[in-house]
């Protein structure tokens, strides 16, 4: 017996609902108006802002020339203190942390990298039997 293939006839979309790849021109006008009038507005806010701006730096620019010597140790100082308070609260959440290791560890919960510092101290302590016997050190 011959295989029979049938072939589907392509049947003519009615709009959105059925094919959604194939839209009416309708809502592709309504797309592209859409699109048109969004990207408009964003170029024109775009366009105020950047307005702003430069007006902004051009009567700002006079009074940090005035200011400096006032403005740039003010914000040295500010920036170490800021560089200052962010090292104390990282220094203070890694003592933390270490600490819970620690309690971790002597507790017997088996933390992360207790397996490496077992073998580090058995290490130490094999060589340190090791210069013992030989009479190095008493």
């Amino acid at each position: 017996m011959a295989d029979l293939h049938y072939k589907q006839s392509p049947q003519p979309s009615l709009g959105y609902k059925d094919d959604p790849h194939q839209q009416t021109l309708c809502t592709q006008v309504a797309k592209a108006i859409t699109a048109v009038t969004a990207g408009g507005s964003f170029l024109v806010v775009a366009a105020l802002i950047l307005t702003g701006t430069v007006i902004a730096l051009t009567i700002v620019t006079p009074l940090f020339v005035i200011f400096s010597p006032v403005l740039v140790p003010a914000v040295i100082t500010v920036a170490f203190l800021s560089l200052g308070f962010l090292a104390s609260g990282g220094f203070c959440v890694m003592a933390i942390t270490v600490l819970a290791w620690i309690y971790g560890y002597v507790t017997g919960k088996h933390p992360p990298g207790a397996d490496q510092l077992d073998s580090a101290r058995d290490k130490l302590l094999n060589k340190a039997r090791e210069i013992k016997d030989c009479g190095i050190v008493n």
